[in-house]
């Protein structure tokens, strides 16, 4: 009694959840069905087709009425080749109404089915075509900007009007799980230690610095943020806190579009063109990317106490005032080719430059000993940091008749040129220039990548994914300090090894990785895996004898991720991995760094990789139209990386870096997204943790340790007016940071914007302010330890007004997007804000699903079990759809083959979901959809609506009820789904405008 108790629980249940007035009955339908299950053995089948070309029509609709009646009893959507069949028909006489959008709707009279004549088959069935006119529906809805998916949350910043005009630091403040300072230094859940992708692919603009590379990109390219807490064997093994992806904008459809972006604000400017265009087989994209940073004004002071060898207290207080200067630019191209349907080729150039100076003013320096005055020094600090960057991927994959099955060969040349520049003009009382002292350094990283994956499905709810991959990497330091008498004097090389040479540093790393993922027990999802990775290093110093003795080590790192859905779609995850975190150039490179004579920080060449393991454990529920999310995590560290200070010569204290520290960390996070209407939304969260540091030093004058609670706090609040008018705001607050011999004061931001849309969307205008009640955030710093004791305050006066505008010319429409696999390199700590790169990967269960094949084949559920190879029709499977529906076995996958064109999707779209007549209106910007359906119980406004590459789904909510609806968009048809009480209700629409 399936098809019959859908089709009831359809009329049922739509009925009691939509109605303008809900009807009673006397009789519950599950009685009804009861009733019936006993004399319904009857099954009448049929061929539906066109009468004008006698071909089928495909999702064809027959409802199964009772003579006599108008109501229908039954029903049943035709496959692609116009059959259907309705099964469990009890004796009786009907009528059966065929019909399909576009077409007339015939009723076949006198159909009798009896116990001698159980089965009826009609034959062909033909339809005359029709048109058909509706009337318009005006939508407005409300854009989310987070989306929970099974391994990952996804931040949406091209929803976020408060992001234009900034930079990706700026975007990743408002990220769950997330934390960025006011220098830009990022971590995850309190760890620095973080792999960071732009696109699914690693870049070496990140390789030195993340803090530097998220200044380089702007916030108005950023279509989203994914965070992966749990990566699974295919992953690099590098990344202790995780992974975080950034999606920029792009498009791979039909047609020809250029777009525009423009801000100007009174502390920075920016200016984009991004074009696409596709013709047939082969596309291209270029992009460009332009920002200017000025007015960026601050200061500091610093105050630190050290004993010198004498036992002197000396103590030196220091004040100035600073300003940055930044000017970027990126440039992107773009090409991909459909070789066949089963070869597939897609390549990619990218330029970026970045210049940045940052000026200390006036740096005054006042030193006492024992109390007593000693000195006075005064000096100007000008510092640069240049760099260019070349990225060239080149990547090839072949699919296989099998679907899921696939073979890749990824490849990557990637480099980055940089120069960190400092001079230091030291100025006598009658502040003209005394003497000068530079130092340059000029570095570059340069990395060639090759990689081969292949997965198959092993059955129906198995996949095996092995895969290899070499990392070359070559590294090289050039630094030299030089100093000048006077202001026109001649710089001259220092005759100093430790303060000029060449640091040279090459590391390969190859890897092999096994990957098994299970569906089973029909709410279970299982992704286990190991990957083996083997490094050698080659280092040394050009001015010495002897160079750095660094073994080579291999390490086995094993990955679990297991899932469980529960009742209402409510999931239950819990993951462990181990982790290893390579020093990156920033930590080995044996430069000195004494832009500031009393805080100098030098690199340690001799540093070995740090080990974590992971813990994790979350859950996720709906409540009415509220989203909520909860994880609790574990994570400890040994070898860790961790800076060392001591005191050189009285009242200069030296930074390095030693693998003799521990870490472990506790804490959960909790976020909410709600959807208060169609047009306003509340979304926020906390991240909260312990931290437990310790150096395990024993010598008492160096040994420290500290713990503590660390948390920070963001929200959003998102309203649409009427007219195409918009407004958000945005606040964040992070509590200080537990360092091993201090602390790092905390900060908070916010920042409110309203935009308005014009020319039917083509154009926006938005104003914006930031920081507006207040006109300096100031940060308070303390280290503390047996030797030394220093305190510091940085103010950052960033109040700032902006204005934005953006314009498309051109039209896209639907072509044929690939899947875009590329090389993702996961293995170096970075700098303060230790990211590097990690892949980002569709989801399976608790862990990450393994990339797919295009055009969305072979993607497997993330529970219950999934549906063979033609169970459903190539158009109608759903394994594309956001969370599972129960027992259906649909999964969501952010990174899914395909992507439905907004404009595509975009508009009216008329049909039957089972024998209902229904009118979607419809409205999507990137992955968000809005908009009503229209049914002869009433208009139902669409929320939570989502498109996951090449599906959408979205709930129709009533009087606090909810019901889920899925779908694709194939060959202009869109395929619709809606699941009730475990039984898959299919529907087929077409657009009419």
């Amino acid at each position: 009694m399936k098809k019959f108790f859908s089709v009831l629980g359809l009329l049922c249940c739509y009925h009691w959840m939509y109605a303008q007035t809900p009807a009673s009955t006397s009789v519950p339908p599950s009685q009804v069905t009861a009733s019936l299950a006993s004399v319904a053995k009857g099954r009448i089948s049929g061929t539906v087709t066109d009468a004008a070309s006698n071909e089928p029509v495909p999702f064809a609709t027959a409802a199964l009425i009772p003579a006599g009646s108008k109501t229908p009893l039954d029903g049943a959507v035709a496959d692609e080749n116009g059959k259907f069949t309705i099964s469990k028909v009890a004796a009786g006489e009907y009528k059966l109404a065929i019909s399909f959008l576009g077409y007339e709707e015939k009723i076949l009279d006198n159909i009798t089915v009896s116990d001698s004549k159980g089965e009826v088959n009609l034959g062909t069935i033909q339809l005359n075509p029709t048109v058909q006119e509706l009337k318009e529906i005006t939508v407005q809805g409300q854009k989310n900007l987070i989306e929970e998916k099974v391994d990952r949350m996804v931040y949406n910043a091209e929803n976020d009007a408060t992001n234009r005009g900034g930079d990706a630091a700026d975007v990743l403040r408002k990220v769950p799980m997330l934390s960025v300072d006011l220098d830009g230094n990022l971590s995850m859940r309190g760890s620095q230690n973080i792999r960071v992708l732009i696109n699914n692919k690693p870049s070496t603009i990140t390789a030195g610095s993340v803090a530097d590379a998220l200044k380089q990109i702007p916030a108005d390219m950023i279509k989203s943020v994914e965070v992966i807490t749990s990566p699974s064997a295919k992953y690099d093994a590098e990344g202790s806190g995780g992974i975080i992806n950034i999606i920029t904008k792009k498009n791979t459809l039909e047609g020809f579009s250029l777009n525009t972006d423009i801000s100007a604000g009174t502390r920075g400017s920016n200016l984009g063109l991004n074009g696409s265009y596709r013709k047939g087989k082969m596309g291209f994209s270029l992009g460009g990317f332009g920002r200017s940073g000025y007015n960026i004004l601050g200061s500091f002071e610093n105050k630190q106490s050290t004993l010198d060898s004498l036992g002197n207290t000396v103590l030196s207080l220091q004040q100035a005032d600073t300003q940055n200067k930044m000017l970027m630019g990126r440039y992107t191209l773009g090409w991909d080719y459909d070789i066949n349907k089963n070869n597939y080729m897609n390549a990619s150039v990218q330029l970026g430059t970045f210049n940045m100076n940052m000026l200390q003013d006036n740096l005054q320096t006042q030193t006492f000993v024992n109390g007593n005055f000693l000195n006075s020094s005064l000096r100007n600090v000008d510092m640069a940091n240049l760099s260019a960057t070349f990225d060239a991927n080149l990547n090839y994959t072949h699919t296989f008749s099998k679907p899921g099955q696939e073979f890749s060969i990824l490849t990557q040349y990637s480099r980055n040129n940089q120069t960190n520049n400092f001079i230091n003009t030291i100025l006598n009382e009658e502040l003209t220039t005394e003497s000068q002292l530079k130092n340059i350094n000029e570095s570059y990283n340069q990395e060639v990548t090759v990689e081969l994956n292949y997965q198959t499905p092993i059955g129906k709810n198995q996949l095996l994914e092995v895969g290899g991959k070499d990392i070359m990497r070559k590294v090289i330091s050039d630094f030299t300090y030089y100093t000048a008498e006077g202001e026109n004097g001649e710089f001259v090389p220092v005759n100093n090894n430790s303060l000029t040479n060449v640091f040279n540093y090459n590391q390969n790393i190859m890897a092999g990785y096994l990957s098994y993922t299970w569906s089973f027990l029909k709410d279970y999802s299982l992704k286990a895996g190991t990957r083996y990775e083997y490094t050698t290093i080659t280092a040394d110093l050009e001015n010495e004898t002897e160079g750095f003795k660094i073994p080579s080590y291999g390490v086995l790192v094993p990955s679990i991720n297991l899932s469980k859905k529960l009742k209402n779609g409510n999931t239950l995850k819990a993951a462990y991995n181990r982790r290893i975190q390579r020093p990156s150039l920033q930590f080995l490179n044996p430069n000195i760094q004494a832009s500031n004579p009393l805080n100098i920080t030098v690199g340690n060449p001799d540093l070995n990789p740090e080990y974590t393991n992971n813990f994790e454990l979350s859950y996720g529920t709906f409540i009415k139209s509220t989203s909520l999310n909860f994880s609790a995590f574990a994570r400890n560290t040994t070898g860790s990386i961790q800076s060392i200070r001591d005191v050189l010569e009285g009242d200069i204290i030296r930074t390095t870096y030693q693998n003799i520290g521990s870490e472990n960390a506790y804490g959960m996070s909790v976020f909410a997204n709600v959807n208060l209407s169609n047009k306003f939304s509340l979304n926020g969260g906390t991240d909260v943790y312990y931290a437990m540091q310790a150096n395990n030093v024993a010598d008492p004058l160096y040994n420290a340790s500290n713990q503590g609670l660390v948390y920070s706090l963001r929200g959003f609040g998102n309203y649409n007016l009427s007219n195409g008018w918009g407004l958000q705001l945005f606040g964040f607050y992070r509590g200080r940071q537990v360092q091993l011999q201090g602390y790092r004061g905390g900060f908070g931001i916010y920042s409110l914007s309203v935009k308005k849309d014009f020319a039917n969307k083509k154009g926006s205008i938005g104003f914006g302010a930031e920081n507006f009640l207040t006109s300096a955030i100031k940060m308070h710093s303390e280290l503390n330890s047996p030797v030394l004791d220093q305190s510091s305050t940085n103010v950052m006066r960033n109040m700032s007004f902006k204005v934005n505008l953006s314009y498309r010319i051109g039209k896209m429409n639907v072509g044929t997007p690939k899947r875009r696999k590329s090389v993702n390199n996961d293995d170096l700590k970075g700098g303060e804000s230790n990211a590097g790169q990690e892949t980002s990967s569709a989801p399976m269960g608790g862990g990450t699903q393994p990339q797919s094949s295009r055009s969305g084949q072979g993607q497997m559920p993330a529970s219950g079990s999934p549906a063979s190879p033609g169970t459903l029709p190539k158009a109608t499977s759903l394994a594309n759809v956001g969370t599972s529906a129960k027992g259906t076995g649909l999964s969501t996958d952010s990174t899914q083959a395909g992507q439905i064109d907004s404009a595509a999707i975009t508009g009216k779209w008329t049909g039957k979901l089972a024998m209902f007549d229904a009118t979607l209106n419809l409205k999507a910007e990137a992955a968000m959809l809005t908009g009503t359906m229209s049914t002869p119980m009433g208009e139902m406004a669409i929320t939570n609506g989502k498109i996951n590459g090449s599906a959408f789904s979205f709930t129709l909510s009533v009087n606090g009820n909810e019901l889920r609806h899925e779908g694709t968009v194939e060959n202009g048809r869109m395929l619709l789904s809606t699941e009730l009480e475990g039984n898959l209700i299919k529907g087929s629409f077409t657009k009419t405008n």
